[in-house]
């Protein structure tokens, strides 16, 4: 059976690796606060409540925008910066294109 030599290398744990449970925990609640957006709607509440909601949603993704660009720093970044060369390059491009997606949204 042919397989894909690719597949057979050990992938490496993400920056996130050891906080993914929180992660996931945190994404629930978001999940859950949208829903509760949209039963707002539905339900025909007042828009100044409904943008409250929404504020609180958005903080909450850019908390674990954060903390993801945090783990991404310190582990990936890190670990590139220390290999040199291209694989460093690389990750800080591939790092500061992300802040500037953040700073953006």
């Amino acid at each position: 059976a042919g397989t894909d030599p690719a597949a057979a290398e050990p992938v490496p744990p993400h920056g996130y690796s050891h906080h993914r449970e929180d992660y996931l925990a945190r994404l629930r609640r978001v999940e859950g606060q949208v829903r509760g957006l949209q039963r707002m709607v539905s339900d025909d509440k007042y828009c100044i409540d409904i943008l409250t909601q929404v504020s609180a949603v958005t903080r909450a993704l850019q908390s674990v925008a954060l903390g993801l660009l945090e783990d991404h720093l310190s582990h990936c970044v890190a670990d590139a910066a220390a290999e040199g060369g291209p694989v460093a390059e690389a990750k800080l491009r591939e790092a500061s294109a992300a802040i500037a997606r953040l700073v953006r949204s």
